[in-house]
């Protein structure tokens, strides 16, 4: 029998292609000048960006600054306000904090203005903030019965914070009176994300009108946090409740809204932290829209989708009611699992349908039980060989597939010989000898489709999984993002490449491309009028390396080791397993054997028959 054997040519080939790739890499580098231009450009670019972002702030925080030194100014700003002008303006602020989490809280508007978690830094070791400098905004927009149109953003409250068996409580008033008002309630505690708040009004019910509807506005521009904003924004989603426990997402690559009813919480998402708006009763409807704000890598770009909703508040008896959560913290499993009762936790983009389901019950705890022992990437590696191991049965029928497929090879070829001026009769007759052999060309695709759920259910797990954020392993600085072992100048990239050479995805199509080799490569039929078949041993490594180049070094980490391991897997069933003399003393058996057709192969060869006879005519 023939040996399988490495194919000098192939490897010479996949060398060349390579090859070529580093030629056009250091080939189309500009020139010094055209750098500078290049610069120039995307100095202008930012800059407009920059006041485009501007102006979206503005539009954002559109608060009027008032002079309070100015006493004419504050009796002409009280008198805009009609009844709620009773409350004394104030710009203080009220800081709340525990060990996770600081809240900048304005009396202006009773509104966050930062939001600040403690425990964690950006790509370039800045603190992470989901609110800062009027990136956010928050308010009640209603109507009076003496036919104002007002906003709590225009309003000052009256701060009162208090300490209830160690919760901070933060109650800022906006008075009408002095026993009637409307009350924002923040509730602190300790170490959690989670901050109670309640919206409530008492007196009200004459000075808000009811023939317009108070709606929730609440506004929000993601702000970067990550080395690569295309790659952040492509995990940064508009993600919310509705309908019975419903998860939906807006479009996380264009501009995307939706008009839901049944509104129970609304995660903007922003990669790996999340500010999230939770409602014990879910609002009757909401008004959702998202705004991507990125068209392409920047180094220097801020932010990346603007995110809007807008949500009515039902009156009772004329009052104002409505318990409401805020949450600002981390994506991770574990912190937002402790929230059951809202189920916050299905904001994680685990995926879809039983991929979610792998990802969330099988993947997410098997790696952080393993990751308590070991390193963070380590850990990728042992969680590796294991996932390998379990499927090597799979991998064993897949290779016993293949070599079936190899010792019928030369009858195959015979048959293509005789009949290749009759396409039709030529497959017809191989079926015939397949199902004589026992032999399915199908079962070697079976163990693909089998490990398609593993293999996606991974793909959505090492970019999402707030675990391997910022862990280091080897050359890569986080494994939830991409490794760089050299950056191109600024303003030059490769299209579908990147700015930047990833080693980790490298490797990863060397070690795709030699196990197609042994799978595919000496199998794969060379029929006339068809193009050779093996160019897909060389494109598909050479498509996976732009593909992985922009992806988390984790995943590229997996595939590259899964693929080590699972050609170690088959020479090992090669050389110690599989005996090639009983596999063609099997098939010449089974062929001895009567073969009893089931229905499906019962049509199939009828529709054949019937073709080829048709054909004669």
């Amino acid at each position: 029998m023939e040996e399988k054997k490495f194919d000098v040519q192939s490897i010479i080939g996949f060398v060349l292609i390579f090859g070529i790739l580093i030629f056009m890499f250091y080939q189309n580098q500009p020139t010094p000048e055209e750098v500078e231009a290049e610069k120039a450009k995307q100095e202008q670019v930012e800059a407009a960006k920059a006041s485009e972002n501007l102006e979206t702030e503005t539009v954002i925080n559109e608060v009027p600054q008032l002079d309070l030194q100015d006493s004419t100014a504050v009796a002409n700003y009280q008198g805009k306000l009609g009844a709620f002008g009773f409350t004394k303006p104030s710009n203080e602020i009220t800081t709340l904090e525990n060990d996770v989490l600081l809240l900048k809280i304005s009396n202006k508007g009773g509104q966050i203005t930062e939001a600040k978690m403690k425990n964690f830094v950006t790509y370039d070791s800045v603190p992470v903030y989901l609110i800062k400098d009027g990136n956010a905004s928050f308010g009640l927009d209603f109507s009076t019965s003496d036919n104002r149109v007002l906003n709590t953003q225009d309003l000052y409250f009256e701060p009162t914070l208090t300490n209830d068996n160690g919760n901070q409580v933060l109650s800022l008033k906006a008075r009408t009176s002095t026993n009637q008002y409307l009350e924002y309630r923040y509730v602190m505690k300790p170490n959690e994300y989670l901050v109670d708040f309640t919206i409530k009004s008492k007196g009200l019910d004459n000075v808000i009108s009811t023939s317009k509807p108070v709606q929730l506005d609440w506004k929000l521009k993601g702000i970067r946090h990550s080395k690569s904003i295309q790659y952040e924004n492509r995990y940064t989603r508009l993600t919310y409740n509705h309908e019975d426990d419903k998860i939906s997402k807006l479009s996380e690559g264009s501009d995307d809204e939706e008009t839901e009813e049944d509104v129970k919480w609304i995660s903007y998402r922003q990669h790996f932290f999340s500010s999230i708006l939770a409602a014990d009763q879910p609002f009757k409807s909401g008004d959702l829209t998202s705004v991507n704000l990125v068209e392409e890598e920047s180094r220097t770009f801020g932010f990346t989708k603007k995110y809007s909703s807008v949500l009515p508040l039902e009156l009772e008896g004329g009052e104002i009611s409505k318990d409401l959560h805020w949450y600002f913290g981390p994506t991770d499993v574990d912190t937002l699992s402790q929230y059951e009762d809202l189920g916050l936790v299905d904001s994680i983009p685990f995926g879809w349908g039983i991929f979610g389901w792998i990802n969330r019950y099988v993947f997410t705890p098997f790696y952080s039980l393993i990751s308590t022992y070991f390193p963070y990437g380590i850990a990728i590696v042992i969680m590796t060989i294991l996932v390998r191991l379990a499927m090597s049965p799979v991998t064993y029928k897949s290779y016993l597939s293949q070599a079936k497929m190899k010792v019928l090879k030369p009858e195959i070829t015979e048959l293509g010989e005789k009949y290749k001026d009759n396409a039709m009769k030529k497959q017809q007759e191989t079926m015939k000898l397949y199902g004589k052999a026992g032999v399915s060309p199908m079962s070697g695709c079976i163990p693909a489709v089998i490990q398609m759920p593993i293999f996606y259910a991974l793909f959505m797990f090492f970019p999402t999984s707030f675990a391997l954020r910022q862990k280091s392993f080897l050359w890569a600085d986080d494994l939830s993002s991409f490794d760089t072992i050299y950056q191109f100048p600024e303003g030059f990239s490769i299209p579908f490449y990147g700015d930047h050479v990833s080693l980790f995805p490298i490797l990863a199509s060397i070690a795709i491309f030699f196990y197609m080799m042994m799978t595919t490569g000496q199998n794969m039929p060379t029929q006339p009028g068809m193009p050779n078949m093996k160019f897909i041993m060389y494109l598909m490594p050479f498509m996976m390396l732009f593909f992985f180049n922009n992806y988390a070094s984790g995943l590229s980490l997996y595939y590259f080791v899964s693929n080590m391991i699972t050609i170690g897997i088959m020479l090992v069933i090669k050389n110690f397993i599989l005996d090639n003399d009983k596999i063609h003393a099997q098939i010449q058996e089974n062929k001895k054997k009567p073969k009893k057709e089931n229905k499906f192969q019962k049509k199939m060869r009828e529709m054949m028959e019937q073709a080829e006879s048709n054909k004669k005519k």
